[in-house]
């Protein structure tokens, strides 16, 4: 099926408020999901249109199970479960997640009731298993006091970092979403002295210039999650990461949310802060933050959501599901779970 290489909305600006879905469809509510795909456009015009300011969007993620009871053919080369990491003293879990919502706008009511209305026109086939409320802090901080994003790419290589391309055509315009829950134990955190955060993060927490290499410490969150091939190329993810909280639960946190073309870029970042690099070397934030979420999803071109692949065929169903890899990423302990 020709794909329009258009994509969703995954290179948007950053907004100042977020509302991020997961859910979980029921056995027999596939169906539903697939022709809810076609109109997600329509509901985001029929909220977006009468707050032309807002820059209101919706991005759609698909999981791998979801996938795979879903559509017959072909199916997105990097799709797969969140790869659970088991490190010696810190875990990244995979939990459940079928689909994804990632609404964005300028303020929150527009981000709640376009969710709203695509959470009622999935009805029973669903349930939402997770809801987060993001927003943006003071100068694009997160609730750890240090500005988040710095590393973004732009323009063409924001677009090469995210989009898939001619390694798989029929997913063209596509992208890989990772997303995770963390919470962080903020009295720890602030307990610290300005300096020993500054070394767990790896840049000033002032001004937001990177440690020199002389001061950048090898665990800290900066030295793990650059991804460096033989080469020298870099390797980048897009994210949009957003600081969420309750007062009354005392949960004070960050939603990560990373877009890439190939998964395995994310993946290999994780395992550098979960399990080490080299092994035992963990980033110093997971000393105060914990991952609680884990989840990754195909983000379809534009064209493939107006018009999804075609449904799984009913003797396609009978089938059983091809056995699922235990995903080795090379270090530590990785489990597929959906």
């Amino acid at each position: 099926m020709p794909v329009d290489p258009q994509p969703q909305a995954v290179l948007s600006p950053l907004t100042e408020s977020a509302v991020f879905l997961t859910l979980t469809v029921a056995d027999g509510g596939e169906q539903t999901v697939r022709d809810l795909l076609p109109e997600v456009a329509g509901i985001v015009r029929s909220v977006g249109f009468r707050l032309p300011d807002e820059g209101l969007t919706c991005i759609v993620g698909i999981g791998s199970d979801l996938w795979d009871r879903t559509f017959d053919g072909p199916r997105p080369a990097g799709l797969h479960p969140f790869r659970e990491v088991v490190g010696g003293r810190h875990h990244a879990p995979s939990t459940p997640g079928d689909l994804f919502l990632h609404v964005r706008a300028l303020r929150l009511y527009p981000c709640f009731e376009l969710a709203r209305l695509v959470r009622d026109r999935l009805g029973a086939a669903v349930d939402v298993i997770d809801e987060v409320h993001g927003f943006r802090y003071f100068d694009r901080r997160d609730l750890l006091g240090f500005v988040d994003g710095t590393e973004n790419p732009t323009g063409d290589d924001a677009a090469a970092a995210v989009l898939i391309g001619a390694e798989d055509p029929d997913f063209a315009g596509g992208s890989y979403v990772m997303t995770q829950k963390y919470l962080h134990d903020l009295g720890a955190w602030q307990a610290q002295s300005v300096e020993a955060r500054e070394h767990a993060v790896g840049r000033r927490m002032l001004d937001d210039v990177e440690l020199d290499e002389q001061t950048q410490p090898s665990d800290s969150h900066v030295a793990l999650t650059q991804i460096v091939e033989e080469d020298g190329t870099e390797r980048e993810i897009l994210r949009d990461n957003m600081p969420f909280g309750s007062i009354a639960r005392g949960e004070y946190g960050t939603y990560f949310i990373g877009y890439a073309a190939d998964p395995d870029v994310p993946e290999r970042m994780l395992t550098r802060m979960f399990v080490g690099e080299p092994v035992g070397n963990t980033d110093r934030l997971l000393e105060v933050s914990t991952a609680v979420t884990g989840n990754l999803f195909f983000v379809p071109s534009t064209a493939m959501l107006d018009d999804p692949p075609p449904a799984r065929t009913a003797a396609a169903a009978a089938e059983p599901a091809p056995a699922r890899s235990a995903g080795d990423l090379g270090i530590g302990a990785l489990r597929g779970a959906r």
